[in-house]
């Protein structure tokens, strides 16, 4: 499908804001289902635009546990999603930040010269397609980097924080996975709603989990959450390991336990599709004393707008674990797989 650009089709050479468009791009392809190898550099010819869509000049693109599930294959039921044997979309990446360069004839929001982040069709590129009412203006105070790792994890955090779980000021509140993506802002958000907050992370990561702020911090290669005394109002559980047993006996009774990971179970169906059936039969069995709520995320500009609010109120802050070239990504993806990572990874794309 052919877009336009001052109505000029953009699989050929067309105007941007200062300059003529080049006919093809760098971009980080996956020509199969795998770990990191499969990622690799091409050139290829700039993705075209629907008359709803915004093409995007990436500054910076962030990891996501998503992308890796992509790149593996893992649960085989997403395949039936994005391709049996290889990737339907072949551009790696979702997340990212950057410059509006064309837009599509139905396209209201934005304008070339506009900077924005959101979710792309393929962002580990140098220029990616994306539908307007995925994107947002870029947040004040933020760099592309720092903006280029929210989209997915921002509204996952705010969601499961603000939605799911209902923090609010005098809670006790358990965050599980603490020191992630996801992690890192579901404390800060929880903090910044006057919660009393524990991260459960492990001990060479407590340090970066109190500096989120964070009032405890729990090594759960020791330390029982299910053991505390006195119970939480809510659980952020993004670790996605433990039995909805051990949660249960983790919340006060009127609790809520917000299911984001799902990463213990099978490869076939994965662990989340498990946990999101058995918490909704655990939620009726327990006469709603505590519930146990998927979480997923609502893509959209409306809840990014809602994310830049509370971005920009102050007090929360993306954490840029580290910084790799795009000619990196599977570096990027093996820094990823290791379970060092501190806040998150972001892909760095030159201009050149």
């Amino acid at each position: 499908m052919s877009g336009t650009n001052a109505n000029l089709p953009l699989d050929r050479p067309a105007a941007g804001k200062n300059s003529v468009l080049p006919a093809r791009m760098k971009a980080v392809l996956q020509n199969g289902y795998g770990g990191p190898e499969v990622l690799t550099l091409q050139t290829v010819p700039l993705p075209s635009v629907s008359d709803k869509e915004v093409l995007v000049q990436v500054r910076a693109a962030g990891l996501a546990k998503g992308t890796w599930h992509v790149m593996t294959g893992t649960p085989y039921l997403l395949r039936a999603f994005f391709g049996l044997r290889t990737p339907r979309r072949p551009v790696a990446g979702l997340n990212l930040a950057g410059e509006v360069v064309a837009v599509g004839s139905s396209v209201t929001r934005f304008k070339p010269g506009d900077r924005v982040y959101g979710i792309g069709k393929g962002s580990f590129a140098e220029y990616s397609a994306a539908l307007e009412r995925k994107l947002a203006p870029m947040p004040r105070g933020l760099d592309f980097e720092q903006a280029a790792v929210l989209p997915v994890s921002g509204l996952t955090a705010m969601q499961s924080v603000t939605d799911v779980a209902r923090v609010s000021a005098g809670q006790r509140v358990l965050i599980l996975g603490a020191s992630g993506g996801v992690g890192s802002l579901s404390v800060q958000l929880a903090v910044a709603a006057g919660a009393e907050v524990t991260g459960a992370s492990s001990a060479a990561k407590a340090d970066f989990v109190r500096e989120l702020g964070a009032q405890t911090v729990l090594d759960y290669r020791l330390e029982d959450f299910a053991a505390s005394p006195d119970g939480y109002d809510a659980v952020v559980d993004i670790a996605g390991n433990p039995s909805l047993s051990r949660l249960r006996r983790a919340l006060k009774p009127g609790g809520t336990a917000a299911l984001v990971g799902g990463e213990g179970g099978g490869r076939v169906t994965g662990g989340m599709f498990e946990r999101q059936i058995a918490g909704g039969v655990l939620s009726i069995l327990d006469r709603g004393h505590r519930q146990f709520r998927a979480v997923l995320a609502k893509e959209s500009g409306a809840e990014l707008e809602r994310l830049t609010g509370l971005l920009e109120s102050g007090g929360i802050v993306p954490h840029i674990d580290s910084r790799f070239p795009l000619a990196a990504a599977a570096s990027a993806m093996e820094r990823l797989e290791s379970g060092k990572v501190q806040g998150s990874i972001v892909l760095t794309v030159s201009r050149d």
